[in-house]
């Protein structure tokens, strides 16, 4: 399938970034979507000097109402977007005896989500009647089971995952295609924090080439690293009895 015009939200670091700046190398008229302003207008004003295509959205996602707001007025500025990649999320490490509502949890659902939902159906009913169109979500590997002082993430990502299937299967026949993406442990601001073990860590430009490749070729998941998602995949026919202390050692 060939894109005119892309959107991607968590465009001002780590993996929303590195695809902004992989799609503008392959012509595309790319959104950089995020909430600070000065780093989009830097990052878009390096894909333009580079020779590319590229405009700046402000953008909370948090704010469910404002991003379908502004998402709908940028269709029709921009004539219909092609591409949606919903990649804006938290990721937060917390023990599951110690979660607190406000600290721990509003936030990190209300982006991974509520903002995911609210970016996703900004477009879709546009792109069905289009005929034309495609929807990628971030997910991760973390969506296959529940990992220890993750649970809001892990719940999170479950929701994406399962989401973005039930849209495939109802989008099937319409034009509009769906692709779920689980990425591994990749080197982002995301994980700063984190203090489990990080297996098979990569660079977001390394993750962005495996991501842009899938989604060109209009796969339906692209998950990476293999060995680990194997490895997560085989996890879930697992006794929870097993999984449990299997999960314990190796972290």
């Amino acid at each position: 399938m060939s894109y005119r015009t892309a959107l991607i939200t968590g465009a001002s670091s780590g993996i929303g970034l590195a695809l902004a700046r992989l799609a503008a190398l392959d012509g595309i008229e790319v959104v950089l979507a995020a909430r600070r302003t000065e780093v989009l207008d830097a990052e878009a004003r390096g894909i333009r000097e580079q020779g590319g295509s590229a405009r700046v959205c402000t953008l909370d996602v948090s704010e469910p109402e404002a991003t379908q707001e502004r998402l709908q007025k940028l269709d029709d500025e921009l004539g219909g977007i092609d591409l949606v990649v919903a990649n804006a999320g938290l990721g937060r490490e917390r023990w599951s005896g110690k979660l607190d509502w406000r600290e721990h949890c509003a936030e990190l659902l209300a982006v991974n989500v509520i903002g995911f939902t609210a970016t996703v159906t900004a477009l879709t009913h546009r792109m069905v009647e289009r005929k034309r169109g495609h929807i990628v979500g971030i997910s991760s590997l973390a969506s296959y089971r529940g990992l220890p002082r993750s649970a809001v993430y892990c719940g999170s990502k479950a929701f994406v995952s399962t989401f973005l299937e039930s849209l495939r299967v109802d989008l099937k026949g319409t034009g509009v295609r769906v692709t779920d993406v689980r990425p591994g442990f990749v080197r982002t601001p995301l994980i700063a924090a984190v203090t489990k073990p990080m297996p098979m860590l990569m660079d977001a430009d390394d993750a962005a080439r495996i991501i842009w490749r899938g989604v060109r070729q209009g796969h339906a998941v692209v998950e990476f690293p293999w060995v680990l998602a194997r490895a997560l995949r085989a996890s879930r026919l697992m006794p929870n009895a097993v999984y449990d202390a299997a999960i314990k050692r190796v972290t």
